[in-house]
């Protein structure tokens, strides 16, 4: 548990640190086609989100987690990992109840996709390159977050 601005007491969940850093972990090379390309925030009507101090690290984890989907798409990666499928567990675990959370990491997940879409269309050295280095990044942000956060 930790202790928020406004003297709440939020869990950090753990399956941040099972869904997220497992996702970042002996990825095999590139060789087959992945699925969807981007994740929909859900409609639901919930409480007012509550800030927690790791926003920003997830949000940026969000980013990269789009970044990770579009490269290994594009270079057709052989590792079934879904990284859409890890976004949406990610956001089913930190802001299933809370819509303007869920939508905030779900804008940062698209946008790191659309970044790379913007740059690549043809999977090339620079782009595997980019690819193992968000990542790297990745799974550092995941360990930060869990080891600091984590309960």
């Amino acid at each position: 548990m930790i202790r928020v601005s406004n003297g709440a007491m939020i869990p950090v969940r753990r399956v941040l640190l099972l869904v997220v850093l497992g996702a970042f972990t002996a990825l095999p090379t590139f060789a087959s086609a992945q699925g969807p390309t981007t994740v929909a925030p859900d409609e639901t009507v919930a409480p007012k989100a509550v800030a927690v101090p790791y926003d920003d690290k997830l949000t940026r984890l969000s980013e990269v987690l789009g970044s990770v989907h579009y490269l290994r798409t594009l270079c057709k990666a052989e590792s079934g990992e879904e990284w859409r499928v890890r976004m949406q567990q990610l956001l089913d675990s930190e802001a299933k109840d809370e819509p303007a959370r869920k939508e905030k990491l779900t804008a940062a997940f698209n946008r790191g996709y659309r970044a790379f879409a913007s740059v690549y269309t043809d999977c090339t050295p620079a782009a595997i390159m980019a690819e193992e280095r968000y990542r790297n990044e990745g799974a550092t942000l995941a360990t930060e977050i869990t080891s600091r956060f984590g309960n």
